[in-house]
């Protein structure tokens, strides 16, 4: 008998959830009508949850719900009115990205189980460690990681009593979730508010490769690795999918639930993997869990591939053989839908019916009886049953003001359908108090033995004062020959470190020690052997100050008592996050995120004692991924990513999007293969649109190539920069000269 494994299901729809709980899973995760990273799918109301969780607890399925996206500033009031009605519901878990909802679930709302979403990014254990102090129950792993790295992570999860999750089925994204900006610069969909359109999937000019499609990957599938999962200690699978339709879902579940169960209960693992070929699917791939991130994890085509996998296989001898297979597999996915139809049908959403029988004479308790079609109980009064005089409210016992009072029935999995009252001998009353704490009972009893909570006022963020000086520049450069500006600027000068670090901790070690006024800026990836080189270098360096992009280095810069500011990539966007930040972490200041427009940074409220920073210039990051960018575009001698890739290549190209400008592909020297925008970010509105609000602005002179040119020397662009920030006449048209072509579009756009 194998230890047992979660096998988690996405649920689109209502359909989608049913052919999900028939088909066998353990656990379904769901978004409501907003505030979920799947937009695009069509979602429950709260009105539907409560039939869903008791449909799901019948089969001995979890539901999940997904409050996985960044939380705009005049979003909080709705998803706090929209927590305090979840914590009297009986759903398992909600998954979460925002560290501001991470902060109020873990100080507000801590009857609610807290999964941390992909869009989290967690790779590291420092991460998990960061995570463990926001109260996260599970962490969902980054899906570029090899089964190695997983099983660290999962032990040591495990160790903090944090289970762990693993896609393992269905798309897969190019860029690490939670650092995609593609899909929000080109169409103004974000990724991190569920928005994506998918421009990875689109059309391209054709490349020297001969590619149309060439940031397109296959899907993932992991069907045959279920050993290996289990070895590594994974606690749950889950099957990406809340956008597919409910016979994909079925045959998606049903077939992985057949592998578990035969892994399971006999140790054994299907090789026949050819019903997942039969729903949507652009081929399988394995290659990030296996650690071969090679080029044929691309395919150059987004549509399905079933039908021509299929050819493939059964490899024709003739068109009429292959024209009557077509056929019968068209047939087959025809049956399969029917079958999952039928077995849909069966199942009920509806929220059961509850009624209410109501009996006592005088002199005696009140009983009132509750039946469902699961369950029946008797509650009774403390106090006995009185004649009703003039004065006594005899309406109390009436059937209309059982129906008033008891109508909180209606907030549970049950609908009020009737009351009884023929067994309650007329004319009798009994305080509205004792009523009160009969419908207290009831609601406790039906709401699995837990006390309804009642609901909390989160106050606000205190307003602090207005900023009354203008603020400060600081540089962000990554070459050893720009550490000399330090000596021509005023500035504050960071440095990128690069993510593959344990190649360069010595030589970066004593960088910054000769140049004590250098502050160390980490990056968002740090996996495995480079965590570890990054934690010594903050042990031997003991900076004054860091930035981070990185939760893992943030919360051991926290342990260790080294001051750091969250950088952009920290995704920071509401007061509230802000607050996670500094209480939980104490942070010192935050980047806030480069996706909101004016109007939505304005709302933002500074916590006291805490820095705003803003990157007013800077190349536009819109994909950061452990995949080789350039296979499919320029080629490549390698098929396959290595170790001396990460440290040694050094390649830029081009790729043209069929109805935008060209984006640039950037693989520098230990750092990941990276896509930025053809224009560079520039934001001189700002200084004077909130000229109160940010202690410190950023601008980045990494020698990233896109289409913008810079016409002047960097200390020439920071003198410019600094002329800006303190109104100097016709600085901000100096600066437009002198860097040209730029966007701000986000800025205008927001999310």
């Amino acid at each position: 008998m194998k230890r047992p494994i979660e096998l988690l299901a996405p649920g689109g729809d209502i359909d989608a959830i049913k052919a999900a709980i028939a088909a066998g899973a353990d656990a379904i995760y769901c978004g409501l009508d907003k505030f979920n990273a799947r937009d695009r799918a069509t979602n429950i109301d709260f009105q539907e949850l409560h039939g869903i969780v008791h449909l799901a607890h019948q089969h001995n399925c979890q539901v999940f719900l997904t409050l996985n996206i960044i939380i705009l500033e005049n979003e909080i009031p709705a998803l706090v009115r929209l927590l305090n009605k979840l914590v009297n519901t009986k759903i398992d878990a909600v998954i979460v990205q925002d560290l501001g909802v991470f902060y109020l679930l873990s100080k507000y709302f801590r009857s609610l189980k807290v999964h941390a979403s992909t869009q989290v990014n967690t790779h590291n254990t420092g991460q998990i460690e960061f995570l463990n102090r926001l109260n996260a129950d599970r962490f969902n792993l980054s899906r570029e990681l090899n089964i190695h790295e997983i099983k660290e992570l999962a032990t040591f999860g495990h160790s903090r009593n944090i289970s762990t999750e693993v896609f393992v089925h269905g798309s897969y994204c190019l860029s690490f979730s939670g650092l995609c900006y593609i899909s929000s610069v080109l169409a103004g969909r974000s990724g991190n508010r569920g928005r994506c359109s998918q421009p990875c999937r689109d059309r391209y000019e054709r490349t020297s490769q001969g590619k149309e499609y060439p940031l397109n990957l296959k899907d993932n599938s992991a069907y045959f690795d279920v050993k290996e999962l289990s070895d590594a200690g994974v606690d749950s699978l889950k099957i990406e999918g809340r956008i597919k339709k409910f016979d994909y879902v079925f045959t998606v579940v049903n077939c992985w639930k057949k592998q578990l169960q035969g892994f399971s209960e006999q140790g054994q693992l299907s090789t026949d993997n050819s019903d997942l070929s039969k729903v949507f699917n652009r081929d399988f791939s394995n290659g990030f869990l296996k650690g071969d991130i090679n080029k044929e994890m691309f395919i150059d085509n987004p549509r399905d591939h079933s039908i021509k996998q299929l050819s493939e296989v059964d490899n024709y001898a003739t068109i009429e053989a292959m024209d009557k297979n077509r056929i019968r597999f068209y047939e087959e996915k025809a049956d399969t839908s029917a079958r999952a139809k039928d077995e849909i049908s069966r199942l009920s959403t509806a929220k059961p019916p509850l009624t209410l029988t109501m009996s006592g004479e005088l002199g005696a308790p009140l009983s009132v009886t509750v039946s469902t079609p699961d369950t029946s109980f008797t509650v009774t009064s403390d106090m006995s049953l009185a004649r009703a005089g003039k004065k006594s409210a005899a309406n109390h016992l009436s059937r209309s003001a059982f129906f008033e009072k008891f109508k909180a029935v209606n907030d549970t999995e049950y609908v009020l359908k009737d009351i009884d009252v023929g067994l309650l001998q007329p004319g009798l009353f009994i305080s509205y108090k004792e009523l009160t704490s009969i419908k207290k009972r009831v609601l406790f009893i039906l709401h699995g033995s837990k006390e309804i909570i009642a609901p909390i006022e989160v106050p606000a963020v205190k307003k602090q004062p207005a900023l009354n000086v203008p603020p400060t520049l600081s540089v962000l450069v990554s070459s050893k020959e720009d550490v000399t500006l330090c000596n021509k600027t005023s500035a504050t000068l960071f440095f990128l470190l690069p993510s593959s670090l344990k190649h360069d901790r010595s030589e970066l070690i004593d960088l910054f020690q000769s140049n004590r006024a250098l502050v160390p800026w980490f990056p968002s990836v740090l996996i495995g052997e480079d965590f570890t080189a990054a934690v010594e270098f903050l042990e031997t360096v003991q900076p004054k100050r860091i930035v981070t992009n990185n939760t893992g280095i943030a919360y051991e810069a926290f342990n260790r008592g080294i001051p750091w500011i969250a950088g952009p990539y920290l995704n920071s966007v509401n007061s509230f996050s802000l607050l996670c930040l500094k209480e939980k972490f104490n942070c010192q200041g935050a980047f806030i995120s480069n996706e909101l427009s004016k109007k939505q940074i304005r709302s933002i409220t500074r916590p006291e004692n805490f820095d705003l920073y803003y990157s007013i210039y800077h190349p536009i990051s819109l994909i950061t991924s452990r995949q080789c960018l350039h296979h499919q575009v320029i080629g490549c001698e390698k098929s396959s990513m290595d170790e001396t890739c990460m440290r040694t290549c050094n390649k830029s190209s081009t790729v043209t999007h069929a109805s935008h400008a060209p984006l640039c592909i950037n693989k520098a020297k230990g750092h990941y293969p990276c896509i930025y925008n053809g224009t560079n970010y520039l934001n001189t509105d700002i200084v004077t649109d909130l000229p109160n609000m940010f202690s410190h602005v950023t601008i980045d002179l990494r020698e990233i190539r896109t289409d913008t040119t810079v016409e002047v020397s960097k200390p020439e662009v920071i003198t410019l920069f600094q002329s800006l920030l303190t109104g100097t006449p016709d600085s901000e048209e100096q600066l437009t000269q002198a860097i040209h072509p730029t966007t701000h579009g986000q800025y205008q756009k927001g999310i």
